[in-house]
């Protein structure tokens, strides 16, 4: 996927002076020969997670705010291009390989174009990029972009080497939590936005490269996290997204020394002004205490939607895979969840065909996922990671077998997702008022808080009132599994 979010805080790198955005927007206008002479512009990918779409956003934030760069959707209008990679999937490293040898023909026709690889990759391979493609000019780590400005500027230095004596500049570090006491202040469009509050993991499940490749579990300071929020609300957002690898086991620390536990963290966000509701991922099973299902029912601001990914149905697989809890565990905290809020839409993450899984095992997944009656999911076939402990063990179910239980697993997913879509009409659902639809300029769309995408008409003169605002929208029509159009009924917050 391609991310491309414009940053309108574009300074002049070559101005002893920051110039605002509003003038250089105006300049931009009038004379677009002058934006494309002077302004650098970047192109980037993203593979991967969400955490890898908040980096992405992060890196556009450091360049623009140190460089005066902007974005661009047109590879071929480029000064810069960016690769920001995952290596949770099998044949990851070859995907990356691939891709640059598209961007080595572009690199012979500009030799100017900077190229950058970051992300888990990046982490993983280092050097070893840099062997295979050597007209890379930066590789980064998730935990040292916000360095890319110094990366650039060190890249800048060898493109004035002759072409085989130049080296690549390569970080692929793990200074601690580091990166956000460098970051620009945050700055978005729209009412949604996501908030890293912790890199890394520690659990180190059998199948995961994560630990490998962003490092042990570090999470950003209290103070730090509230005042990232508090800007982002005084900019208009409603809805925070809190992110990490094992979100629910943020440990941050108080300015008092005292830690804060993921539950005291949803109340301090819950009471900032401006945050109407909350959503957070990835979690982990064994960090879901009774604390954080205790904030659903004290909380109206957090959603009623829960992502808790349990990978297998079976005890046996869980093993395997030193989930390091059993179906059983889950399925209590869930039924907790479900005493507070009945309402809650549930939605997890499955590997199916991993080693050793039999008919049994895949049956016991199934039965989870009727028994619990997910929204949606995440599913994929296993996928083997060098360098983890599963890699080693031994498989024996057929890569056709495989397929066949994906697809059986991934039908009855989604005719939940389609039943649940269906039981909406008639009920009245919460929804943050996003933009007008494209296809429908006579109706707002916005986000209900089960993720269903939710259509209404509207008054042109209402829009003022509307746009950013939390609704109670009465649902009358199905669209699609993800979408329902309805009519206004109250306008929330």
């Amino acid at each position: 996927m391609s991310v491309s979010v414009f940053d309108p805080r574009i300074t002049d790198a070559s101005a002893k002076t920051d110039v605002t955005a509003p003038a250089i927007n105006a300049l931009v206008e009038t004379n677009p020969e002058i934006a494309s002479a002077a302004t650098k512009k970047v192109f980037i990918t993203t593979q991967g997670c969400q955490m890898n779409v908040y980096d992405s956003d992060k890196m556009l934030d450091v360049l623009g705010d140190s460089h005066g760069m902007v974005v661009t959707q047109d590879i071929d209008e480029a000064d810069v291009l960016l690769m920001n990679t995952c290596s949770i999937r099998e044949k990851a490293q070859e995907k990356v390989f691939s891709e640059l040898g598209r961007w080595r023909k572009l690199k012979e026709k500009r030799p100017d174009l900077v190229i950058g690889v970051g992300g888990c990759v990046a982490s993983q391979e280092g050097d070893n990029i840099q062997k295979r493609a050597p007209y890379v000019d930066m590789i980064f780590g998730p935990q040292t972009l916000h360095r890319l400005p110094e990366l650039y500027d060190q890249s800048s230095e060898q493109r004035n080497i002759a072409p085989k004596n130049r080296i690549g500049t390569i970080d692929i570090s793990f200074p601690s939590i580091e990166k956000f006491d460098f970051l620009p202040e945050p700055k978005v469009e729209g009412y949604k936005a996501f908030v890293s509050i912790m890199e890394g993991c520690s659990k180190y499940c059998s199948f995961c490269v994560v630990p490998y490749t962003r490092g042990e579990e570090l999470s950003r300071p209290l103070d730090d996290v509230l005042a990232e929020i508090d800007s982002l609300a005084a900019q208009g957002i409603r809805e925070i997204n809190l992110l990490g690898q094992n979100v629910n086991g943020y440990r941050g620390e108080k300015d008092d020394g005292s830690i804060c536990r993921f539950a005291e963290l949803l109340h301090y966000v819950s009471h900032i002004d401006g945050v109407e509701r909350i959503r957070y991922t990835t979690s982990h099973p064994l960090e879901f205490t009774d604390d954080i299902i205790d904030a659903y029912a004290q909380l109206p601001e957090l959603v009623s939607h829960l992502h808790l990914p349990v990978q297998s149905g079976s005890n046996n697989i869980l093993a395997a895979m030193k989930r390091n809890h059993t179906i059983d565990v889950y399925i209590n905290q869930i039924n907790k969840l479900k005493a507070i809020r009945p309402d809650i839409y549930l939605s997890s993450d499955f590997i199916i065909g991993f080693p050793g899984e039999t008919d049994q095992d895949f049956q016991d997944t199934l039965n989870l996922a009727k028994e619990l009656n997910f929204d949606h999911s995440y599913s994929f076939i296993y996928s083997k990671r060098p360098g983890t402990p599963a890699a080693e063990l031994p498989d024996n179910v057929s890569f056709t077998t495989k397929k066949e239980r994906l697809a059986e697993f991934q039908q009855v997913i989604i005719d939940s997702t389609l039943a649940k879509t269906h039981e909406m009409v008639g009920t009245t659902t919460r929804v943050l008022v996003e933009q007008v639809a494209d296809r429908h300029p006579d109706c707002l769309i916005g986000t209900a808080d089960n993720t269903r995408t939710v259509m209404f008409p509207y008054d042109m003169e209402q829009i003022d009132q509307l746009l950013g605002k939390i609704v109670n929208v009465r649902v009358t029509d199905f669209v699609s599994p993800h979408m329902v159009k309805g009519e206004l009924e109250a306008v929330l917050a």
